[in-house]
């Protein structure tokens, strides 16, 4: 390429580009941006239109079909030639009408929740279906309008109508409640009972395109064209609005435009970003590719619900978050450097950095110093690192690396070259003051002021340690100073400053909960230490650190590095990169105070040298990694609200099987809760939040009614699975919960998991009766079962009875046995008694007789005579009988009662002989017992046999023991 060449093409560019800069004017700080592409979405580059339905859902005109992203999950639904969609419009009841090429339609939900496309290209006339792309859409009370070059499509009742025009429809839009369009000869027409109607026709609009149409107050309204730049209609007359921008417009062309409030519009380019614009023609802001977008082709423009800015873009999907609380502000746009300090001094801003000071001038009248032109530039010689800022005697004060310094007229001024100046602290109240004293590197520093100059006085003679914290207490002349590693130092300064008179180090043994990590600060007038335990504070009177009556309960055990209250009482602290704010004008029911975080900053904040500065609640400044941060607390507050959460879709996971949507994300009314195959028992569930800038800072929890006991834990994990669910019913709860507690109301899905069909209520009742008639056999078993083994033991029982009575009867007889034995012993003992004593006698009587026959002794003889007579007396005793009968009764009980009973006429001494016949004595035996001779016992037994009938070949004896003993 020859050097004319590309001195050619660098006029070109630099005339193409050279209007985007010059009428870029930047402010302070940016919002967030967030970039999506095509890797993210899964769609294609190019991206036309954008709508938010009702659940906040947003949906874009991709090149591969319609777009739709809830915070967390994007999805596609391409159309059914496979078009672009150019166009979306969305009704009030969430019904997503789109327009491709030669296809336009409604995508809806079904009763899955799932986006289902149904075409309208069948209602429309034969000769009327190739019309190309539909470039805008419009609905209205008189139904939905598609726009295509060559007509205009109205949908109503299930009927559409075409509307040509004498040669190319070129615009569509509402405005006003009005329905406005283009025709390329025709100029402007609006609809009216049911036709079209010319409005103006201004010469400007020859050859050039209107993109947008916008209320502007009551009766004007606002229009951009694509080249001409922008136009008042009043009174049915088309007016050229001049403006700074014309000359950007007549190149970088306005491609849409939208007002964002009352007082901003929002313009999209072809090739310069996206500008806002006031109503006083001021840029209020513009972003450009290389200063967060990703391309300079703006398709499409759009405010979501949360006021919020969406941008459809030749490459991409943007959003920037133009309402949020927190921007960003960049001193060195080519360099992201770190923030140390910022102070607002002489109508400048100042931004201490790691790379040096810098500045901008910034308009006073903006409460909110973000929305300020911004044109930042460093302040000579001050490169290196600045520490701190301080404004003291009506001067700004740098804390540098290299020394002291005053900012005079955009230029730093050296105090004192020694190396590391923290920060300043004046030794008096009163104005201005004559002696400060500076935490350095290497101690205490005292510098004086003469009501002109800041001077150099030399270095505090004192410890050397580094002082990044200090704080005077002008009551008696003493310095509070921390060091992170060596505890909280009390120096007591000599009255010319010079020196430290007295030091006394504060540790753990002073009351503090360490001797590490400790930084002094002055809250609520008292002398107050961040310790790793929480909030401590100095008591006078003993002389210790306690820990704070108002602050220890909320920060018991919370590592603070920073704490410093503001003008209006609230307290800012820095927990490990995390910033928060004690605010007392919102108290709770326990604390005088509410404790709010900014989780959206968390891990931005500047580390080890935090720094905040807070000017009001509209403009409070924060040190950070990449540049500095700037909050409006007052809008932070007004935009906290309840967030939203939405179902995004549930599947079946079957293994094996592609997952089955069972919901797709939509809701609608009266969504009946399916009833799924007992094998469908295990779902995934996604769901998100459409806080589109906040999804970081958000949190879910989640139950399934019918298995989890209680809600889950708190987490960013926006996805749930569950597997081999038991059959029943369940119902999936969800909610989330933003940076500030607040939750969301509970989004809820119904399903029920049917039984198998062995486990259906049909089933059931057979199974209840089956194992009713179980249960009566198995009773009826088992009663008998029980009847058999009481049977069983009442049988050995009895046999135990049995056995227990005949032993009983055993033990008895043989009792009885042996009281007969021992009688009968006893019987025959008597019985051989009377029968020894019988033979004793008669031979006693014998013998005498003898002797008396011997000796001739008389008989007579008076003395022998009675000898003899009680002999015969003895002999015919009954005494003897009767005992005997005793005993024989006893042995024999009831024999002679049965004996009399058969034979009556048995005399007694036939019952004797009976007695002694059963006793089987002999004829001898008896005789001597019944004193009568053998003889008379033979013929007493023959009558006895008479007697009672017994035939002669019976025993007598034999018989006679026949004789029952008892009773019978």
């Amino acid at each position: 390429m020859t050097n004319a060449c590309i001195q050619r093409a660098l006029l070109i560019v630099v005339f193409l580009t050279g209007p985007v800069y010059s009428a870029a004017q930047h402010r302070v700080a940016i919002p967030q941006i967030i970039n999506y592409n095509n890797n993210q979405y899964k769609g294609g580059l190019q991206n036309w239109d954008i709508a938010q339905d009702s659940h906040g859902i947003m949906y874009f005109g991709n090149n591969e079909g319609l777009l739709t992203f809830n915070g967390r999950y994007w999805n596609n639904y391409p159309l059914p030639n496979a078009t672009v969609v150019r166009s979306i419009a969305i009704d009030k009841n969430d019904r997503v009408y789109v327009g491709g090429q030669d296809e336009v339609g409604y995508f809806e939900a079904d009763s899955t929740g799932s986006l289902q496309y149904h075409s309208l290209i069948d209602l429309i006339p034969n000769q009327e279906r190739q019309f190309a792309d539909v470039w805008d859409i419009v609905i209205t009370d008189a139904g939905v309008f598609f726009r295509a070059n060559t007509k205009i499509l109205h949908y109503k009742d299930s009927r559409i109508r075409v509307d040509k025009t004498i040669t190319e429809w070129q615009f569509l839009g509402e405005a006003g409640g009005k329905l406005y369009a283009q025709s390329m000869k025709q100029g402007i027409m609006y609809y009216e009972s049911g036709f079209w109607k010319p409005l103006t026709n201004h010469p400007d609009l020859n050859g050039n395109v209107i993109t947008a149409i916008m209320p502007y107050n009551q009766d004007t309204l606002l229009i951009t064209t694509l080249k001409q730049g922008l136009f008042f209609l009043t009174d049915n007359m088309l007016i050229p609005k001049k403006t700074p921008f014309d000359e950007l417009f007549s190149i970088d062309r306005i491609y849409c435009g939208l007002p964002v409030n009352n007082d901003w519009f929002v313009l999209g380019t072809t090739s310069a970003g996206v500008l806002i614009v006031d109503r006083q023609d001021r840029l209020v802001q513009q972003y450009v590719y290389g200063e967060g977008l990703q391309k300079n082709n703006v398709r499409d423009v759009f405010i979501d619900r949360n006021r919020n800015l969406w941008l459809a873009l030749d490459d991409g999907i943007d959003f920037i978050g133009i309402n949020s609380a927190v921007k960003y502000i960049h001193p060195n746009k080519a360099n992201p450097i770190s923030s140390y300090a910022v102070r607002l001094f002489d109508r400048h801003l100042y931004i201490g950095t790691s790379n040096g000071l810098y500045a901008t001038p910034v308009d006073s009248n903006q409460e909110d110093i973000s929305l300020s032109n911004a044109d930042f530039s460093e302040v000579s010689h001050t490169e290196g690192q600045v520490w701190s800022l301080n404004e003291i005697n009506g001067r700004l004060l740098m804390g540098h690396e290299d020394g002291a310094f005053e900012i005079i007229n955009q230029s730093a001024r050296k105090i004192y070259t020694i190396p590391g100046t923290w920060l300043y602290q004046p030794v008096s109240r009163v104005f201005p003051s004559q002696h400060l004293i500076a935490g350095t590197y290497l101690g205490l520093h005292h510098v004086t002021f003469d009501g002109n100059v800041f001077r150099n006085a030399g270095r505090v003679d004192g410890p050397y340690e580094s002082l990044r914290f200090i704080h005077y207490d002008d009551h008696d002349r003493t310095i509070w100073a921390s060091h992170p590693y060596r505890g909280v130092f009390k120096f007591n300064l000599s009255e010319d400053f010079s020196r430290v008179a007295q030091q006394k180090t504060y540790t753990h043994e002073d009351g503090l909960p360490s001797s590490l990590y400790n930084y002094v600060f002055l809250v609520k007038n008292k002398i107050t230490v961040a310790t790793n335990d929480g909030i401590y504070e100095y008591e006078g009177t003993t002389d210790r650190f306690i820990p704070s009556p108002l602050f220890y309960s909320q920060f018991k055990g919370v590592e603070i590095q920073y704490f410093k209250e503001d003008n209006d009482g609230n307290v800012w602290f820095v927990n490990h990169k995390k910033l928060g704010v004690v605010d007392f004008s919102r108290p709770t029911d326990s604390l005088p105070y509410t404790t709010t975080y900014f989780p959206e900053l968390n891990g931005q904040v500047l580390g080890g040298f935090e720094n905040i500065y807070i000017l009001n609640e509209e403009n409070i400044f924060i040190g950070a990694n990449r540049g500095a941060i700037h909050l409006n607390y007052q809008r932070y507050k007004e935009n906290i609200s309840k967030p939203d959460i939405l179902l995004n879709q549930i599947n079946l996971i079957n293994s094996g099987e592609q997952a089955q949507v069972l919901y797709g994300g939509h809701r609608i009314a009266n969504m009946a809760a399916p009833t799924l195959h007992y094998r469908s028992n295990s779902l995934h569930f996604s769901f998100s939040t459409t806080l589109y800038d906040q999804q970081d800072n958000v949190e879910f929890s989640y139950l399934l009614e019918g298995f989890d006991k209680a809600w889950a834990t708190w987490s960013n994990r926006s996805e749930k699975e569950y597997t081999n669910l038991p059959p029943g019913e369940y119902v999936f709860k969800v909610k989330s919960r933003n940076s500030n507690g607040n939750e969301s109301d509970i989004d809820t899905y119904s399903f029920i998991i049917s039984p198998p069909w062995y486990g259906n209520p049909i089933s059931y009742t057979v199974y209840g009766v089956l194992i009713g008639l179980l249960i009566l056999l198995l009773f009826k078993w088992q009663r008998k079962k029980l009847q058999r083994r009481h049977d069983h033991e009442l049988y050995l029982s009895q046999l135990e009875l049995d056995r227990s009575e005949k032993e009983v009867v055993r033990l008895q007889n043989e009792k009885l046995g042996a009281e007969i034995a021992f009688k009968n012993k006893e019987l025959a003992n008597m019985t051989m008694h009377l029968i020894q004593r019988g033979e004793v006698l008669t031979k006693i009587k014998e013998t005498i007789l003898a002797v008396v026959k011997r000796h001739d002794f008389s008989d007579s003889t008076i003395n022998f005579r009675q000898l003899i007579r009680l002999i015969r007396t003895a002999e015919r005793t009954e005494e003897d009988w009767e005992q005997f009968s005793v005993h024989f009764n006893h042995v024999n009980q009831g024999f002679f009662t049965n004996l009399k009973e058969q034979y009556p006429d048995l005399t007694p001494n036939e019952l004797k002989l009976c007695a002694f016949l059963r006793m089987n004595l002999s004829s001898k035996e008896i005789a001597q017992l019944m004193n009568i001779t053998i003889k008379a016992v033979e013929v007493s037994r023959y009558r006895l046999r008479k007697k009672i009938k017994l035939e002669p070949e019976q025993n007598l004896y034999e018989f006679l023991l026949q004789i029952p003993a008892g009773k019978g």
